[in-house]
């Protein structure tokens, strides 16, 4: 990174959701993050508003607003991850109740009114489903020109995780995921065909737990928890690893189309090279020990 990046994370916390605004917290000195807005995902919104606080607090960063924003999909009833996350969306952590404050807003409108504000100054990072994005860019259809790029987690060049077809971020609001395709905005897709390349090994965990920090503890603690029965993956942490260090990543211009009814809803059909005008950036490849090597390096920035 060769500038200061002004961001805004959009997330459903969510155990990666977790260790992702932990990594931006920990860079203050590459990314000033301007707010960030929850959604209803992986599990309940009050749950997600609440968790965000929670890692807000832990990483000592109360100046970051946090806003609540859509509590369901556009069309479809929602659909949680309480089976991988836990109930609480941060199981195998003992965080307590969030002491900070939720910041007024919906998360939609601030989407809105801080990107058409700042034109072209503004990265946005959805790690969540896109209910939030859609909500924006319908009010505000320039704001797909506004906004700097959309760095998102979600989709894949291949199979899915929640269905053979889908990716769990695009299954649960495949229309909203359309909106934001459609709408012409600079896009930069981590899909599962990349995000599964990162894997938090159990030496790994061992040596965030190592650290002997309050930080290391937690994260340790929900990523054993995460997954359990494989090396889980750290999908939503790459969208700020990228900014913080693209010269670990590879990506290819594509044709993404979003499938939004059937027993396909909510697939990502990426397409070859050639075929059809490209619409984002879909990253194919991450150095996975480097990119573990500089996350262990900057959660251990915490005392």
């Amino acid at each position: 990174m060769t500038q200061r990046e002004t961001i805004i994370i959009d997330c459903d916390p969510g155990i990666d959701d977790a260790v992702a605004l932990l990594l931006a917290f920990a860079s203050p000195d590459e990314i000033d993050l301007k707010a960030v807005t929850t959604v209803a995902g992986n599990v309940p919104l009050h749950r997600t508003e609440a968790n965000a606080r929670r890692i807000r607090d832990l990483a000592g960063r109360h100046e970051v607003p946090i806003h609540a924003g859509c509590p369901r999909p556009l069309l479809n009833p929602l659909v949680t991850a309480a089976d991988i996350h836990g109930k609480t969306g941060l199981d195998g952590s003992e965080l307590p109740d969030p002491a900070s404050q939720l910041a007024a807003g919906h998360g939609a409108d601030v989407l809105r009114t801080e990107i058409s504000a700042a034109p072209g100054g503004i990265k946005l990072l959805p790690v969540g489903p896109l209910t939030n994005v859609a909500h924006a860019i319908v009010a505000r259809p320039e704001l797909a020109n506004e906004v700097s790029s959309i760095v998102l987690m979600g989709g894949s060049t291949g199979p899915g995780n929640i269905t053979p077809h889908a990716e769990f971020n695009f299954h649960v609001d495949p229309h909203a995921a359309r909106v934001v395709f459609e709408s012409g905005a600079p896009i930069v897709m981590h899909g599962l065909n990349v995000t599964h390349q990162v894997r938090a090994k159990a030496d790994w965990i061992a040596a965030l737990r190592a650290l002997g920090t309050k930080v290391g503890d937690t994260a340790a603690g929900m990523l054993t928890f995460y997954d359990s029965d494989n090396d889980p993956a750290l999908h939503d942490v790459l969208t700020v690893g990228y900014l913080l260090w693209p010269e670990l990543f590879s990506g290819e211009e594509r044709r993404v189309e979003i499938v939004t009814e059937g027993v396909e809803a909510g697939r990502s059909i990426v397409h070859p090279a050639g075929d059809g005008a490209p619409n984002a950036t879909v990253i194919i490849e991450v150095d996975a020990p480097e990119f573990l090597s500089r996350l262990l390096d900057r959660l251990a920035r915490y005392s």
